[in-house]
């Protein structure tokens, strides 16, 4: 078995490693056997392998790529843009072959293309390096980036709040979101009502299962759940029908629950979070879910936060991808119509937000991040290595006319209260 590559110089040239930067075919599953630390390995399909990087600029570049094959030569071809190149590779060691120069068209991404004109999987490929003598600026996922570098960059919406609200306490928040049709790729997190102490939304999991999410953060500061203190756990109030809850970790720790529910593209669901402090300093959080073809509010779950005394705060929105080997598909969803309600019990539109991004796209490892304004509110955008990126920071303000939710909020205490478990039970 060969060992991992180091990464040469700078003083080499522009290096792209494979294993951080390429993926193949469309099938997520066979992405992590072919794409792995030593680069390109065990391609055993006639899909092509296709590696992505940023150019600053166009201009002419001259490629490298190492490799070896393990017996016999290997036929492949590189293309980038409408040019391509044929090599055959001979050499059962690693070695650096030239391939030739090339005129990249833009500015932005590019596409490295590579074919296989034999069907074995007798090579090895581990990066492609960009001839120093070009003054062009290139980027791509570095090594030491390579797990959320290839999940590509989770983007926000900050929701500004009316003036209205800002000295008062804010009970309710509504959200909805609509997948467009196509986007809904596995591995991505649409969540639709971020507060100060967790998230709600709804996911793709797999081919097969789809979930709706809400989780509260422990205000013990760990990854590991198993290290929360009694006197810091999550408890658990209420959770609805066919409702999973447990524990979760990674990012923060806390009280997760999760429905498994099968929603739909093209297809406007919503979302209703109530936070407000109750008796010995807790706080409790209650989320609720509108599926227009259940015709109906259901409760997800109700959690108790300790040492926490407060009303909904830091109103946001993301989208995030969490498989890393679909981090190469973009994917997109439409933020409408949010609403908060004071705990007078007044009712304020929201329609304006800041973009904003994660650190991966902050560093400059990915650029292929995007939000803003369409005709039905607010949308987001992220991963495929998509150019036209949107300047971090920017406000935004939509002019779509807001419909005020007619919800009856007493029902909803009262399916709540049919929910209810034993607040003894902790997750």
């Amino acid at each position: 078995m060969s060992c991992a590559p180091s990464t040469p110089k700078s003083n080499e040239g522009f290096t792209l490693l494979l294993r951080d930067n390429a993926w193949i075919g469309d099938n997520y599953h066979e992405v992590p056997k072919v794409v792995t630390k030593n680069g390109i390995e065990n391609w055993k399909s006639t899909q092509p392998i296709t590696a992505y990087f940023y150019a600053d600029k166009a201009g002419k570049i001259n490629l490298k790529v190492k490799l070896k094959v393990i017996n016999g030569p290997v036929q492949l071809s590189i293309k980038i843009g409408q040019q391509e190149k044929f090599i055959t590779v001979k050499s059962k060691e690693l070695k650096a072959i030239d391939i030739g120069s090339f005129k990249l068209q833009k500015s932005g991404y590019q596409e490295v293309i590579i074919n296989k004109k034999t069907l074995v999987d007798d090579v090895q490929i581990v990066y492609l390096e960009i001839d120093k003598k070009t003054e062009n600026k290139f980027y791509s996922i570095p090594e030491s980036n390579t797990y959320f570098g290839r999940r590509g960059p989770s983007v926000h919406l900050k929701y500004e709040l009316p003036a209205a609200v800002k000295d008062q306490e804010v009970e309710w928040f509504y959200n909805e979101i609509e997948v467009p049709k196509g986007e809904d790729v596995i591995g991505s997190y649409f969540m639709a009502n971020g507060f100060g102490e967790g998230y709600f939304g709804i996911q793709v999991n797999s081919e097969n299962e789809r979930r709706i999410l809400f989780s509260v953060w422990s205000p013990f500061k760990t990854d590991n759940p198993e290290d929360i203190p009694d006197d810091q756990k999550i408890q658990l109030l209420a959770k609805g029908e066919g409702v999973t809850t447990g524990k979760f970790g990674d990012e923060g720790a806390g009280g997760q629950s999760y429905k498994v529910y099968n929603w739909k593209p093209e297809t406007t669901y919503k979302f209703l979070l109530r936070g407000h402090p109750v008796a010995h300093n807790y706080t409790q959080y209650t989320a609720y879910f509108f599926a227009p073809e259940e015709h109906e509010w259901q409760i997800i779950a109700s959690f108790k936060r300790p040492k926490t005394t407060t009303y909904l705060t830091n109103f946001h929105s993301f989208l995030e991808n969490f498989i890393p080997a679909t981090g190469d598909i973009m994917r997109q969803a439409n933020y409408k119509n949010q609403w908060v309600r004071t705990a007078k019990g007044d009712w304020y539109a929201v329609d304006s937000a800041k973009f904003t991004a994660d650190a991966t796209a902050r560093g400059l490892d990915r650029f292929d991040y995007g939000g803003g304004v369409n005709s039905t509110g607010f949308y987001l955008k992220n991963c495929g290595f998509f150019n036209n990126v949107v300047e971090m920071n920017t406000e935004f303000n939509h002019a779509v006319k807001p419909n005020q939710p007619k919800i009856n909020l007493s029902k909803l205490d009262k399916i709540a209260a049919e929910n209810n478990i034993s607040n003894k039970n902790r997750t």
